[in-house]
């Protein structure tokens, strides 16, 4: 093969806002429209690869340098890119601190957002590798080890709708643990998902209690999850554990914070599960030496990509903690990505989250179909994915008529337009 097509020629960046539903978590409630950017990376020999990642403006700050510096590099290259980003970029970290509310994953850092950034380039440059090569992209990454990945139906307290203008849906509201069941009867009957997971912090524990019961009264024998993204302090984690002690497959980050995580694995054997004080490689030493979870969420769009991603799963291996597979809002090419990668991981025992169920629209084709709660793994060459040109379109066009008030995600900020006086809580 000539290695002059394989040269990235031209770098595209299309930020866009897809509709979102009015889903309630610890730091408000999802915007009617949530920003998400799409990489396109172009080879000299004409082939185009897909990545998708967070589209707020700190994440378009850094993928535009990059998208300029990368035109003469490889596809191949994908070591490179983490320095290529960095050197591109040096003043972010001035200006990148602070709370991560719109990924929910703890501290939020530079080259946390770097990496977020850089995932999408290498998801983009592998895709444009395996259709070079007629290759799927878990070939590139050693060769798949399942079929099929299984994912885990994704809960959530929502209102019935956005309150003034914005989209609609026939879901109805979920406020209490009927409206919780009946949201996962759906989701089972839809889409034949196994196991549930239930997005809290939003009420009163005892409240998200009753939910996790009556899902188990609804579903028995069906692994179940608690998430309240560190809502709760240690005591009341320990209390909420112990009441669910039966039913739970995994909580969650019930407190915030390796040491809080610490503690209360010390006095539950609830596994715990986190994808808030691991998700960097510089917090696995400390967390898993202070046996703080039993399982951690890995997430592509946060590790850095791909082969991180296997990086991290074979540390999980080696020390003897589980792996799962984190969820944001996300789109066809991010959820291509997750399946083609959790199809090359051993020991990847607990089904994945997404998102992906509650999202209306897409810049991809065709829409991946659930089967029993499972996707079957593409073997088409890349992602097995193709770009929706004039839905891409659409969705830019939303993202250039905005007023900028929807370009960053700011759930509390949606929450407070509902109800000016609400403020995080904390149990």
């Amino acid at each position: 093969m000539d290695a002059l097509k394989l040269l990235v020629d031209e770098v595209r960046l299309t930020p866009i806002l897809i509709s979102d539903p009015p889903l309630l978590n610890v730091q408000g409630v999802h915007q009617p429209y949530t920003p998400r950017l799409v990489v396109e990376v172009v080879t000299r020999g004409g082939v185009s690869g897909l990545g998708e990642t967070y589209g707020d403006g700190v994440y378009l700050d850094l993928a535009r340098p990059l998208a300029e510096a990368l035109p003469g590099h490889a596809v191949t290259d994908v070591n490179a890119l983490f320095a290529l980003a960095a050197s591109v970029d040096p003043a972010l970290p001035l200006a990148a601190e602070g709370v991560d509310a719109a990924g929910l994953r703890g501290v939020r850092t530079a080259d946390k957002l770097r990496l977020s950034v850089v995932s999408a380039f290498e998801t983009a440059c592998l895709d444009a590798l395996g259709k070079t090569l007629g290759l799927p992209v878990h070939a590139l990454l050693g060769g798949k080890v399942r079929d099929s990945v299984e994912y885990s139906a994704y809960l959530f307290h929502r209102w019935a709708a956005h309150p003034g203008a914005g989209p609609t849906d026939d879901w109805g509201a979920a406020l209490d643990p009927a409206g919780v069941v009946a949201q996962a009867r759906r989701f089972d009957r839809l889409h034949g998902f196994r196991s549930f997971k239930l997005k809290g912090g939003v009420f009163e524990p005892e409240r998200e209690i009753a939910a996790i019961r009556a899902l188990a009264e609804a579903f028995p024998g069906r692994p179940l999850r608690l998430d309240p993204n560190g809502a709760w302090s240690v005591e009341t984690s320990l209390a909420v554990a112990r009441e669910l002690k039966d039913v739970l497959e995994y909580l969650e980050d019930p407190a915030s914070g390796t040491d809080a995580m610490a503690e209360i694995a010390s006095r539950t054997d609830v596994p715990l599960a986190t994808n808030m004080c691991v998700t960097t490689f510089e917090e696995v030493p400390e967390a898993f030496a202070k046996g703080a979870v039993r399982i951690v969420l890995c997430d592509h769009h946060y590790w850095g990509g791909l082969h991180r991603t296997r990086e991290l799963a074979a540390l999980c291996r080696t020390y003897g903690v589980g792996l799962s597979m984190h969820s944001n809002t996300h789109l066809g090419i991010s959820l291509a990505a997750m399946t083609q990668v959790a199809a090359t991981v051993p020991g990847l025992h607990h089904a994945c989250d997404t998102h992906y169920p509650w999202q209306t629209e897409d810049v991809v084709t065709t829409r991946p179909v659930f089967r029993a709660g499972r996707l079957t793994v593409s073997d088409a060459p890349g992602l097995g994915v193709e770009l929706d040109r004039p839905a891409l379109a659409a969705l830019h066009r939303r993202w250039l008529d905005d007023d900028g008030t929807l370009r960053d995600r700011d759930d509390a900020a949606a929450m407070r337009a509902a109800d000016p006086g609400w403020r995080p809580r904390t149990w």
